[in-house]
């Protein structure tokens, strides 16, 4: 008897779970583009060799920070929702690289804290041209998207944008600094 109730509850996680795994998407819920990690060129220099020169750059350097808003300083100095600030999501930086996210091509620049690379990290993406800006800030658990640019992103596409350029990083490797 016992087996014939282990076998029938087997049975029933098995089509639970392929019923789980086979249930499509909302209606009109957007779709992830699709991206790839492109080779290195010289367009992922374009505003800097590291991360330090990038966020020093004449012309990004402003962009960045306006892309993180009042969350660019720690929230007990004034500023937004970060205890740290975004600054310090960039002491260590990765290498640059170049990706192809929904037929656009982004500078992809990663950084973490460095007592905490696991868990406090940032992925900023540069459009090619320095147009449009779109980060996601790891903040211990929790994910912060933000968006800067002439192209007008929702809230619901922006996160879509970024985590499709960072499941293509982590198909090549950690895409964060070690």
């Amino acid at each position: 008897m016992s087996q014939v109730l282990r076998a029938g509850w087997l049975c029933f996680l098995g089509v639970l779970f392929a019923v789980g795994c086979t249930v499509a998407p909302r209606p009109g819920s957007p779709i992830p583009p699709a991206a790839e990690v492109l080779p290195a060129d010289a367009r992922a220099l374009a505003y800097g060799q590291t991360v330090d020169q990038v966020l020093q750059n004449a012309q990004m350097g402003d962009k960045i920070r306006a892309l993180f808003g009042p969350d660019w300083m720690p929230a007990a100095q004034g500023g937004g929702q970060l205890i740290m600030g975004a600054a310090p999501y960039f002491e260590r930086g990765g290498p640059l690289r170049m990706v192809r996210i929904g037929g656009e091509d982004y500078i992809a620049v990663t950084g973490c804290v460095p007592r905490d690379c696991d868990t406090q990290r940032v992925l900023l993406l540069i459009r090619a041209d320095g147009s449009q800006l779109l980060a996601r800030l790891d903040e211990g658990g929790f994910s912060h998207y933000y968006g800067y640019g002439s192209e007008a992103l929702t809230r619901n596409t922006a996160p879509l944008v970024v985590d499709s350029g960072l499941r293509a990083l982590k198909r090549t490797g950690n895409p964060y600094p070690a």
